[in-house]
Parts: structure tokens; sequence; C-alpha cells
């Protein structure tokens, strides 16, 4: 009976010595990641592995440059966001330590991190079209073969790569350019450029047609219809996993909703959004005359174009639990908007009259109230382009075609951006007809 009752207690006793001598091991950070979603410029998602004194890791950690920053969650999983208003002109050196709640201190480490994206654009070359990105130094670097032309660009959401579609002579092919970064490392590793590898084919190539969308997570989704009667189709392809089947139909492109788990679909009676498995089928219908018009960075906040019988169109914000806001109306054609946080400030591309299009960019506030304008008479938007927004500098990129005068030669567009005084007016310094922001 005494040996029955050690052999039990044996690896009690074992488990018990385990846990004490875990618990005098100093605190461990597991992983460290930039956040999906900021209402600032860029913030950090922590894990440790026991729970943390939030305050004395806010104390003992070390930001360079100095930002205002805020430290936020419980437990052994922390968030580091940058204040909004933050301009982030370069790598910022990051020093964590503190303590854990038994004021155990974490071994302190360095990082280098650099949260601004880069932007990648459709430039012409020599026989046709390129995609190229413009590394962190202001390098230009071609991360695609050169097509006769790119019809269609979209950056993955967790800037894992790109999809893009180039014609063919039986249609049109659907490809994905994967794209390994490096933009948050230890310091003893240091940052690294982007890294292109070779563009993989998604389909037969025989499409009449694509539209593409992604998601934070890295999910692409692809509306494509063929030759073929009820060929049209749409497929999901989750980061990582095979594709799957939609049977959702569509009177437009759809898109996926920024956060994941759900798609933002256009119809007859309004703009619908559906959840994607593997949540239970739910359908919600926002009724009207609305297109979608951007995404903002805080979950389930969007820009809305909105219709009326009158002509005129208004830009409407909608917020989780709250009917549309409208925060504009005019008679202009809204080409264009993009959106900061939760709505905080936004940005919208109006035109104006007919044989010599008045393009103007307008800064508005959540209230509607207008912040700042910039009339570009001699610029016209280069058609079907977004003014798409970098939150880690407050600045627009935009590809513009000089206006010239009536029967001259169109010029090729200039990729501008527009920020921070006033939405004054910045060449990139290269030709595309295409720009986007990489997120990083």
């Amino acid at each position: 009976m005494n040996r029955l009752a050690l052999a039990l207690m044996v690896p009690l006793v074992l488990a018990v010595g385990q846990q004490q001598l875990l618990l005098r091991l100093p605190p461990r950070l597991v992983e460290l990641q930039q956040s999906e979603a900021s209402s600032g410029p860029a913030s950090l998602e922590l894990q440790f592995s026991r729970p943390m004194d939030r305050a004395s890791v806010a104390a003992s950690s070390r930001i360079e440059p100095p930002f205002n920053v805020r430290w936020l969650g419980n437990g052994n999983r922390l968030k580091l966001s940058l204040a909004p208003g933050s301009r982030i002109n370069g790598p910022i050196s990051l020093t964590l330590a503190g303590n854990d709640r038994r004021q155990t201190a974490l071994p302190p480490s360095r990082w280098l991190w650099d949260p601004r994206p880069r932007i990648i654009a459709v430039v012409p070359v020599r026989g046709g079209e390129q995609l190229q990105l413009r590394q962190a130094d202001g390098r230009w670097q071609a991360i695609s073969p050169v097509w006769s032309q790119i019809l269609a660009v979209e950056p993955l959401g967790d800037g894992s790569g790109v999809a893009l579609v180039s014609p063919t002579p039986a249609g049109q092919q659907i490809w994905r350019i994967p794209l390994r970064q490096r933009n948050l490392a230890p310091a003893s590793q240091g940052l690294a450029p982007v890294q292109a590898q070779a563009p993989i084919a998604l389909g037969d190539g025989r499409a009449l047609f694509a539209h593409l969308s992604s998601n934070r997570r890295g999910d692409l989704l692809i509306q494509s219809g063929g030759p073929e009667p009820m060929s049209v189709q749409t497929l999901l392809w989750p980061k990582g996993q095979r594709p799957r089947s939609l049977a959702i139909e569509a009177s437009g492109p759809m898109r996926l909703l920024p956060q994941g788990g759900a798609v933002v679909v256009p119809a007859s009676e309004g703009l619908t959004l559906h959840d994607l498995p593997p949540r239970p089928a739910r359908l919600q219908i926002l009724p009207g005359s609305r297109d979608l018009s951007s995404f903002c960075p805080r979950a389930g906040r969007a820009l809305l174009v909105r219709h009326w019988p009158d002509f005129r169109r208004s830009l409407e914000l909608i917020e989780p639990g709250q009917a549309p806001r409208q925060l504009w109306l005019g008679s202009q054609a809204l080409v264009a908007s993009s959106c900061l946080g939760g709505g905080e400030r936004l940005w919208l591309a109006q035109i104006e009259a007919i044989q010599r299009p008045d393009l103007t960019v307008l800064e508005l506030n959540r209230k509607g109230s207008i912040l700042a304008r910039r009339s570009l008479n001699n610029w016209e938007l280069e058609p079907g382009t977004p003014i798409s927004l970098d939150p880690s500098r407050n600045q627009l990129l935009l590809a513009l075609r000089p206006l010239g005068s009536p029967g001259a030669r169109p010029q090729s567009p200039e990729l501008m951006l527009i920020g921070d005084p006033d939405l004054a007016l910045t060449p990139v310094g290269q030709r595309g007809r295409l720009a986007l922001w990489l997120p990083p």
C-alpha cells in the first residue's frame, strides 16, 4: 500500500515542482505582430506567456522616435497603439520591458518596426504594362512580367501578395504574386525589402471578366465568368486553404468585409451583407439605391454613395447598429472616397461639369464639416481608380492625368500624393495608370 501511494505521489510532486519552477522563470514574449485594424496610424498586438502588469509594461517600454502611445488589453494579451495624428516618417525602434503580475521582470527585447505601406503601381513599359513596387528607400522594383495590359489589381489585405488580371488570346487570366515582407523583426535581424515570387495562375485563362476582392486576413474573392452559358462563378480562396464555391447572386462586384467573415453584395433591392462559412447563413439588407464606396479601418464602418431621384448624390457613413448618416449632398459626381479610423476624417473626390471636368478633393470630419478643399483644375482622376489612404502619414495616393487642350494627344497619368497641410499635391516621381497601397 505504501508503494502504491508513493507511486501515485511521485507524478503529483513532479507536477507541483514543475509548476513552481515555471512560476519562478521570467515571463516571455510569445508573439508580436501588427494589428489588423487600428483607430490610429498603426498598432501592435503582443502575447505573453503569463498575465502582465500593463502599467509596468507601459512605463518600462521605450519607443524611438518618441510617439504618444496607448497600451490596451489585459492578462497576457496587450495592444500597443500609436495615438491618432502620429506621423510615421521612418522605421520605429521599440524596446519591450516590464513586469508580470507577480512582479517578475520580462527580459528586455528590442525590435524594429516599419508600419508604412508600400506603393504598387501599374507602370507603362516597352511592350505593355508591368506591376512595380516602391521599396522603403524609394527604389522601384518590377514584381510582375510585362503584359500587354493589366486589367485589375487587388493587394491581399495581409500584405502577403497581390492578385491581378491580364488578357490572354482566349479571355482573361487571374494571377497571384506571393510577396515576402519583413517589416517587424528583432533588431538583431533588421528589416528587409519586399521580395516577390513568381506569379501563380488561378484558373485556365478563359474568363471573360474577373472581379477581385480581399480582406485583412489575406483571403481572396474571385468573381468570374467564361464563354460557356451559366459559367459565372464566385470562388473564395481562404488564406492557405483550397478554394470554395459561393452560391451568391450579385448585380455587381462583391467586396469582402475587411475583418473577414462576410461579403457585401450589390442586389436589385439594395446592398446585402452575407455571412460566410463556417458562420451560419445570415442575410442583412440595406435598401435603397446605394453603392459601397470604401471601407474604414475600424470594423463595421464604411462609406456609401446614395443616388437620389433628382440625380443628386450623397455620401453616407454607416456604423454598427445605426442608420446611415449623411455627410455630404450635392449634384457633383462622387468618384472615390477614403476613410480614417472609424470615420473621424474622410476624403472624397468629386467631378463637376462635362466639357472640361473640374476635379476637387474635399476633407471632411465625421459631422460632415469641410476641413480642407483642393481644386485640381488641370488634372483628372484616371477613370476607375481609387483614392487610397496611408494612415501612417495621412496621405492619399492618386493616379492623375494632366488635362490637355481639346484634340491633343492624352498624356500618361502621374502618381501623386495628397496630404497635410491643406491637401498639398506632391508628385511620386513615377507614371502609372493605377496606384494602390500594399499593406505592411
